[in-house]
């Protein structure tokens, strides 16, 4: 959802008016809040379920059924039959509607090129003028979550430090339960993260050292921090929540991550960061920051690394005593990145 905000950006360009978005995630609300590239997100919720046995389907249908006539593009590449469905039902005419995976021609390496090559069409009826092209993604920190981010800070005791995000797990992890599965190629061994962690110390004595996830990561969050023995490493997926993340990458000195959706977040509101891949391509999956954001990718298929855990902990410290961290303590950042 980072990587399809160029999109948004083009298609609002394209025929001004910002795009409805329809989606799955229940975070997708707090992940676009007060963005200027969308308008309304209807929540799909389950893919799997019935169309006959789900009223939030029907309600979805029935506000479609509403909305002027226009074009459709349909990004998702695996749910399109029930998807089709839906727009049906709420109206939408085949002709109107753009289907990504009929679109071969449209096919780059990187996800943002591939949506900008898709956006670029235009269904038949529907035809509009090129637009300007936004190549990186973009987010916004709203006023809420500014408006949280202080007292969360003072409540932690960490007013004033300078903020270092370390994201261990991964959808994966928070599906399992646990971390290093069997099958999970984005693990990295706790030992190794220990060892990062205490270089970081060292280097950044008064920084304080975030281990970010999801509320349900918490415990495995907290035996890396215990592992560490640093009074400076903190396990804050408790308190954790989209908007609050998004406040925090934009004020953070700098992330260490492996390939999942926050290091996308992170990257979209400027935070310099390293991304550790396991079977994904850094080619595809990239982090893409505005201006000169620096991002740099270890492993994945390109460097014949098929887990995260094949990346040894010297190329991860060498990478990231090269990284150009954000100077300044935690401020509260305002608008777009």
């Amino acid at each position: 959802m980072v990587l399809l905000t160029p999109l948004l950006a083009l298609l609002h360009r394209r025929y001004g008016i910002a795009p409805d978005v329809l989606a799955s995630g229940a975070w997708t609300p707090e992940l676009y809040a007060g963005h200027p590239h969308v308008g309304s997100i209807f929540l799909l919720g389950s893919r799997r379920r019935p169309y006959w046995s789900d009223p939030r389907q029907w309600r979805i249908s029935a506000a479609l059924r509403q909305r002027h006539p226009g074009p459709v593009y349909l990004c998702d590449e695996r749910a399109v039959t029930k998807i089709r469905l839906i727009l049906a039902r709420g109206g939408i005419r085949d002709r109107d509607l753009l289907w990504v995976g009929d679109c071969g021609d449209t096919w780059q390496p990187h996800w943002v090129d591939r949506w900008l090559a898709f956006g670029a069409q235009s269904p038949a009826p529907w035809p509009a003028p090129t637009a300007v092209v936004e190549t990186q993604p973009t987010l916004t920190v709203s006023a809420t979550a500014q408006a949280d981010l202080q007292p969360w800070l003072q409540a932690h005791g960490l007013t004033g430090k300078r903020l270092i995000l370390l994201q261990p797990g991964n959808k994966r992890t928070l599906k399992r339960g646990r971390w290093g599965l069997l099958g999970n190629d984005k693990a990295w061994p706790t030992e190794r993260w220990v060892e990062i962690m205490r270089s970081m110390a060292s280097r950044s004595p008064n920084a304080a050292l975030l281990l970010t996830g999801a509320p349900s990561e918490q415990a495995m969050l907290r035996r890396l921090q215990r592992a560490s023995q640093l009074p400076q490493a903190y396990a804050i997926a408790s308190t954790m929540s989209i908007s609050r993340l998004l406040a925090l990458c934009a004020n953070a000195a700098g992330m260490l991550a492996v390939d999942t959706g926050p290091a996308h977040m992170a990257a979209a509101l400027g935070c310099p960061l390293i991304v550790l891949y396991g079977s994904s391509s850094p080619s595809t999956w990239l982090p893409r920051g505005p201006g000169d954001t620096p991002v740099i990718a270890l492993g994945g298929p390109e460097n014949n690394c098929i887990k995260v855990a094949d990346i040894p902990a010297e190329t991860v410290l060498e990478a990231w005593n090269t990284l150009p961290l954000r100077g300044k303590p935690a401020t509260i950042c305002a608008g777009m990145a």
